[in-house]
C-alpha cells in the first residue's frame, strides 16, 4: 500500500521546531505527539535557528512587502474599474 505525502503549512512547522527548540520535552515525545518523524523535527529547528536572524535584520521588511503588494493589488483593480468607466462613457458620447 502506498502511503501519501504529508505536506505541513508553515505554522505547523514553526509550532513543532519551537517546541524542540524550547526543550522541555524529548524530540521522541514530540515526534509521537505531533505525528512526525524524529529527523523532520530535527530539520524544521535548524532551519529555525538558522533564519531567526533574518527576522530581525531587515527591520520588518516582509510585514512591508506584505502590505505594499495588498496596495498594489488595490490599485490594479481600481485602474480596471476606471478604464471599464471611462471606455463606457466614451461609448455613450461618440453615440
Amino acid at each position: 500500500m502506498k502511503r501519501t505525502r504529508k505536506k505541513h503549512n508553515g505554522a505547523f512547522k514553526a509550532k513543532v521546531a519551537l517546541a524542540a527548540v524550547r526543550g522541555d520535552r524529548t524530540i521522541a515525545e514530540l515526534a509521537s505527539e505531533f505525528g512526525v518523524h524524529p529527523n523532520q523535527i530535527y530539520n524544521w529547528k535548524k532551519q529555525l535557528l538558522d533564519g531567526a536572524a533574518s527576522v530581525f535584520e531587515c527591520g520588518g521588511s516582509a510585514v512591508e512587502g506584505t502590505a505594499s503588494e495588498a496596495q498594489v493589488d488595490l490599485l490594479y483593480r481600481q485602474i480596471g474599474q476606471l478604464k471599464v468607466e471611462n471606455d463606457f462613457l466614451a461609448r455613450k458620447l461618440g453615440k
